[in-house]
C-alpha cells in the first residue's frame, strides 16, 4: 500500500517542483499538476542565504574581567586618522569669488597687462589704518582694489568681513556710477563743441552689412548679378528641337563654329515676383 501524500507538509517555495518530481518518479502522483511543466522550464530563483543563528550565551567568548557581562566585547581601538593637509585658502579668494558672483560682467572689463620693469617700485597708494575710503586709491577703482579695501577694513580697522565687503562694494558702485555719468556728460559737451567721434563696432558692422547687400543690386559692383552675366551654359533646354534628328552631327558642327548652344541672356529671362 502506497503512503498517502501529506498536504500539511511545509515545503520551501524554490523546492516544490523538485519534491513533485520525486513523487512522480516514485509513483505517488499519477499525473503531474498543471503548473509542473512551466515551473520545471522556469524554476524559481533560489532564496538568499539566511543569517547565521544567534549564538547562545554559553557559546559566547568569555570576558577578560569577571565583572564584565557575557555579552560585552572589548572595544576596539580607533585607528589614528591619516594626516591630511588642509586646503590653502586666503581671505582674498573668498572676497574675490563673492565679488564676481555679484558682478559677473566685471570680468569682461579690459585690463592692462603691461608688466613693470624689474627694479622699478610701483606706488601702492594709501594703506593701513589711513585707508578708510575707496576713493583714496582713485576715482576709477578696479575689482582688485575692492578686494584689497575690504581686506584692509577687516585687518586694520577690525571691521567684520561681511560688513567690510558690503562697504567696499557700495563705494565701488558709487564710484562707477559717477564715472559713467561724467563720461556721458563729457561726450555731450564734446559734441556740442563740434567734436566728431568715429563709429562704434556695432555701427561698423551695420555699415559693412549694408555695403555687402548693395553690391548685389547691380552688375557693376561685382555681385551675384555680375557673376550670372558670364554664364555661358544653361541647364534648361528647349522643349522642342527644330529640324530632324542628326545624331548630334549638327551639334558638333555648331560647336566647331564657336556657337554657344542654349545661350540665354539675362535680359530675356522673366523676373520672378519673389525677386
Amino acid at each position: 500500500m502506497r503512503p498517502a501524500l501529506s498536504l500539511k507538509a511545509r515545503r520551501i517555495a524554490s523546492q516544490v517542483h523538485e519534491a513533485t518530481s520525486r513523487l512522480i518518479q516514485s509513483g505517488s502522483l499519477r499525473e503531474p499538476p498543471a503548473w509542473y511543466s512551466a515551473v520545471v522550464d522556469y524554476p524559481p530563483l533560489p532564496l538568499p542565504p539566511r543569517a547565521p543563528p544567534q549564538r547562545p550565551d554559553y557559546d559566547l567568548p568569555k570576558a577578560k574581567h569577571s565583572h564584565h557581562h557575557a555579552h560585552h566585547t572589548p572595544q576596539k581601538h580607533s585607528r589614528t586618522p591619516r594626516p591630511k593637509a588642509d586646503a590653502i585658502e586666503y581671505p582674498e579668494d573668498r572676497i574675490r569669488r563673492q565679488f564676481y558672483m555679484d558682478h559677473p560682467f566685471e570680468a569682461y572689463r579690459p585690463r592692462s597687462l603691461i608688466e613693470n620693469a624689474p627694479g622699478v617700485e610701483t606706488y601702492q597708494g594709501v594703506t593701513g589704518a589711513a585707508w578708510t575710503r575707496l576713493r583714496q586709491r582713485g576715482r576709477n577703482p578696479s575689482p582688485e582694489d575692492v578686494v584689497k579695501f575690504a581686506l584692509n577694513l577687516h585687518d586694520n580697522l577690525e571691521v567684520p568681513l561681511s560688513e567690510a565687503y558690503a562697504t567696499a562694494v557700495a563705494q565701488y558702485r558709487s564710484l562707477r556710477s559717477e564715472r559713467r555719468v561724467a563720461t556721458a556728460v563729457a561726450v555731450l559737451e564734446a559734441e556740442a563743441m563740434g567734436a566728431q567721434f568715429g563709429p562704434t563696432e556695432i555701427e561698423r558692422g551695420f555699415e559693412l552689412e549694408a555695403a555687402a547687400l548693395k553690391s548685389w543690386e547691380g552688375a557693376e559692383s561685382g555681385g551675384a548679378t555680375a557673376a550670372g552675366v558670364g554664364k555661358q551654359w544653361s541647364a534648361e533646354a528647349p522643349g522642342e528641337f527644330p529640324g530632324s534628328w542628326t545624331r548630334g552631327q549638327e551639334y558638333v558642327a555648331r560647336w566647331k563654329e564657336g556657337v554657344i548652344p542654349y545661350n540665354r541672356s539675362l535680359e530675356d529671362e522673366p523676373m520672378s515676383e519673389d525677386a
